[in-house]
């Protein structure tokens, strides 16, 4: 089996590929050094990400590591594999998880239940993160807030989930502003998203 490259990397709007099972999703994980991205029957290998993306992501990762120390929550990068209720199994750049995580059946490494997710944008994926991929996020129960945060410029698009499971979302754009996030009792100061940064 082979799995699309990098630079094709997003659900196609062309021509219809292959249609993979989760099992064989699972036999090119075990079986790559790349990590890959199945998204309701078709099979992605997940492209690099630059320096800034990294810097970013663990930055972000720092903050709510530290502020959730003994909260019973704890914040992963992106070696933990999330699952949602569309089909869709992925890498986010950040996961929070509270409580006891809840696990696919056989599989150790893959997640149901966080509260919060993060993506970095790129170029390459800025779109489907946007669009088929925030959907797909969204249909997880569990999950309250999902942070996209562009690289290139102090730009992070802030999903919320209302009480009546509903979803809001505003954009901040200021270095020196800080976002009280809802899914965690957490003050994430921008200046520490982009610490270190040559972000506009």
């Amino acid at each position: 089996m082979s799995p699309r490259e990098p630079e094709e990397y997003g659900p196609s709007m062309s021509q219809p590929q292959r249609h993979y099972t989760l099992d064989d999703y699972f036999a090119v994980e075990e079986m790559s050094p790349v990590k890959h991205e199945y998204f309701q029957g078709e099979i992605f290998a997940m492209a690099g990400a630059s320096f800034d993306h990294n810097r970013i992501a663990s930055n972000v990762v720092a903050v709510l590591h530290t502020a959730l120390r003994d909260t019973g929550c704890g914040a992963f990068g992106s070696d933990l594999r999330i699952a949602t209720e569309g089909e869709l199994y992925t890498y986010p750049d950040v996961s929070v998880i509270c409580g006891a995580p809840v696990l696919v059946p056989d599989r150790p490494d893959t997640v149901r239940n966080p509260v919060l997710l993060v993506e970095v944008l790129s170029d390459a994926t800025r779109d489907y993160d946007r669009g088929k991929k925030l959907d797909a996020y969204r249909l997880i129960p569990s999950l309250r807030e999902v942070l996209l945060v562009e690289q290139t410029r102090v730009h992070v698009d802030v999903w919320r989930r209302r009480d009546d499971a509903s979803w809001t979302s505003f954009t901040a754009t200021d270095r020196d502003a800080t976002l009280a996030l809802t899914a965690v009792p957490v003050a994430l100061p921008l200046r520490e998203v982009y610490r270190d940064v040559v972000a506009r």
